[in-house]
């Protein structure tokens, strides 16, 4: 499956942004589906992940009350709305695909990747 993110962008502390994948090539309902952010100079860390149904969700401890994750199955498209930023969620965003039937939590589960999508907080 190949996976293209959008949406990235600058915006001030407090603002939103909506990030978008839409996946191609692949039956997007057998897939775990998580957003992943590497910020200059630290390693790549998930930021949250849904179910193949969208039944359940993960998010890291840092984004929790602010993100929220979506998919559209019949539509092939992944969503991350982010509310309430803050600088330290600047970061390379990217979507990624597990071939998996649980809902998959760490880096080494994924199988497929996006091109990464610059997001950027200004204070």
């Amino acid at each position: 499956v190949q996976l293209q993110a959008s949406g990235g962008g600058t915006v001030q502390a407090g603002g939103s942004l909506r990030l978008d994948c839409v996946a191609s090539g692949g039956i997007f309902s057998n897939y775990s589906i998580g957003w992943f952010r590497q910020a200059l100079g630290t390693e790549r860390s998930v930021v949250a992940a849904i179910s193949r149904t969208g039944g359940r969700t993960f998010y890291t401890d840092s984004v929790k009350g602010r993100f929220t994750i979506s998919r559209d199955n019949a539509k092939n498209l992944l969503y991350l709305q982010m509310n309430a930023l803050k600088p330290e969620d600047t970061a390379v965003y990217y979507c990624a695909a597990a071939n998996r039937s649980v809902l998959s939590t760490r880096i080494q589960q994924y199988d497929y990747w996006g091109q990464g999508t610059q997001v950027t907080v200004s204070s």
